[in-house]
């Protein structure tokens, strides 16, 4: 199988659209652990038997790293690379529920309005009880609204005409549960979210996502509609079945389209993925983006339904588990090693996706491959523990405020005068009733009699535009505190620690 690598230094004309956050991953350390990432997505390739094969990693709103493996076709034999076109599969769901986020936010829809307000085959459903709340948009973005998980059917679904769906929906479909007491994925639900956004908008939903999204992130390259494309841009989709390679069936776009249908590219997917990151952290530069980045971190709202999950990838079976749940179209988990991570796979005839983003630190990685159910989720995030251990995803610091600023040097001032009088005007009203200043004075006392005068100017670790951690050099060794603010105008110092730092 024929191999390609490409480096880029940027996305052309993405950095002109987007607003970058300061930077934060080490590009020398992403460098030096892309050889072992090179060969761990090999490796899976080969294992997998897996016909054709890309992955990527952006950082700081950069493809840094795209590498091709094998063929786009088992006939042609045309090698993978960054412009061969995959289907995605359900990784097309976040483009949907980020269309809906866009009509939320132009005020044409809310999260909580019913779903047949917008569909109105829906109103004379039966649910699965007499106490059944009415399904709400934001069930269906969550997979809460009641449908039975249909992986297996709804795959197949896509090229379903439109009329034959709102059949279907006249029709009414059994219900598994009421809404909105737990999770159970539907594809069905996402075919109900493009038919929303189809009658909100007035447009067909393909339209709709590739004017609204594809286009402004010069995603020229990715669509729905296979047939736009030409054959020799195209991964064609294969199973592995019996040994041997058989070809899947292409399916044209239809009513399932919102599910799973976007057909893209590794260098137009890592303009997507240099998007969403861009919306972290929150900040006051100007939008720059076809939607807002507070609507884009809206993905990242977790539903009630929370589950203790494993890693995927080699690491998880030793790593401390996540708590997870289904945001809007993205896995939300806390991971212990890589922190906030919003992922998401793709499994469909023929093709097989994932996609991880760690927004605390501005990376992504993407894979996508064309035998059927291939996802390839461990690779990516054991990809990203290879990044991890070799240092390379350093979090981006949170900006002292000036009140933060402010409350700091009082803090430093009660310290050098051993006295916490002497920032008196700086004390919210709780400050002196929770310990006064005679017990103050004791403790300061005790303080600087153990380490002496300490540098109160060293920097200060934000944790948030009212709260910080800080550790101070002294004579006699190191002082570690923390300061939190209180909810006032003046934002007085509500509680202050103080205590002696282990070497």
């Amino acid at each position: 199988m024929m191999t390609m690598a490409v480096r880029m230094v940027a996305l052309s004309g993405l950095l002109s659209i987007l607003s970058a956050p300061a930077v934060a991953a080490d590009a020398r350390k992403i460098d030096a652990a892309i050889p072992e990432i090179d060969r761990l997505f090999a490796d899976f390739q080969v294992d997998s038997h897996a016909p054709g094969m890309v992955y990527g990693i952006v950082a700081d709103g950069r493809l840094v790293h795209v590498k091709g493996f094998g063929a786009q076709d088992l006939v042609q034999k045309r090698p993978v690379t960054a412009d061969s076109l995959f289907r995605i599969a359900s990784m097309t769901k976040a483009f949907t529920a980020l269309s809906i986020l866009k009509l939320r936010e132009e005020g044409k829809l809310s999260l909580d309005d019913l779903a047949e307000a917008y569909v109105p085959e829906m109103r004379g459903w039966t649910y699965a009880t007499k106490d059944s709340p009415r399904i709400r948009i934001r069930d269906l973005l969550t997979h809460s609204a009641g449908f039975v998980d249909d992986n297996p059917w709804g795959d197949r679904q896509t090229p379903l005409p439109d009329a034959d769906f709102t059949r279907m929906l006249e029709q009414g479909v059994p219900m598994s549960s009421a809404p909105a007491t737990h999770y159970e994925y539907s594809n069905f639900g996402y075919a109900l979210l493009g038919r929303i956004i189809a009658n909100v908008s007035g447009m067909p939903y393909r339209r709709y996502v590739e004017q609204s999204l594809l286009t402004p992130l010069g995603m020229a390259s990715s669509g729905y509609q296979l047939s736009e494309w030409p054959v020799a841009r195209r991964s064609l989709g294969y199973r592995w079945e019996d040994g041997r390679w058989k070809r899947e069936s292409d399916m044209a776009d239809g009513a399932f389209g919102a599910m799973g249908g976007l057909q893209t590219s590794a260098n137009d997917y890592a303009r997507w993925v240099a998007f969403l990151l861009s919306a972290w952290p929150p900040r006051d530069d100007a939008e720059s983006g076809p939607v807002s980045r507070a609507s884009v971190r809206m993905l990242a709202e977790g539903s009630n339904f929370m589950s203790v999950a494993q890693r995927n990838g080699k690491s998880g079976a030793t790593a401390c588990r996540q708590a997870a749940a289904y945001g809007f179209a993205m896995r939300i988990a806390q991971d212990c090693d890589l922190g906030l991570t919003l992922s998401h796979g793709g499994g469909y005839p023929g093709y097989g996706s994932h996609v991880m983003l760690m927004p605390d630190y501005g990376v992504g990685i993407f894979v996508f491959t064309n035998r059927t159910y291939n996802g390839g989720a461990g690779a990516a995030w054991d990809a990203a523990m290879l990044l991890h251990k070799a240092g390379a995803l350093i979090a981006r610091d949170v900006p002292v405020s000036p009140l933060l600023a402010q409350g700091y040097a009082a803090a430093g001032r009660i310290y050098a005068s051993g006295d916490v009088v002497a920032a008196r005007d700086n004390l919210a009203m709780n400050f002196l009733m929770d310990a006064d200043a005679v017990h103050w004075g004791k403790r300061l006392a005790a303080l600087r009699g153990e380490v002496g005068n300490c540098a109160v100017d060293a920097p200060l670790s934000a944790t948030g535009n009212l709260s910080g951690k800080f550790t101070w050099t002294c004579e006699k060794g190191r002082v570690a505190g923390s300061l939190l603010l209180a909810p006032t105008a003046d934002a007085e110092i509500q509680e202050l620690k103080l205590e002696v730092k282990a070497p």
